[in-house]
């Protein structure tokens, strides 16, 4: 039941590019209970969206 906690984007859609997108995906923040990441598209560099994880847990 604990697989799906936490995900972690590939792809997302991109208004400016009209479709799915690879995303780059940067560190934000560094947070007390969580690191912030933020998503960006790969073509066009638009953001796109954020994720935050918890405290002590890397997802890459």
């Amino acid at each position: 039941m604990d697989q799906f906690k936490e995900f972690t984007a590939t792809e997302l859609y991109c208004n400016n590019c009209k479709q799915a997108m690879p995303v780059r995906e940067t560190l934000l923040l560094v947070l007390s209970d969580g690191d912030m990441y933020g998503y960006r598209c790969s073509r066009c560099g638009q953001y796109l969206g954020t994720r935050k994880n918890s405290k002590g847990k890397t997802f890459r």
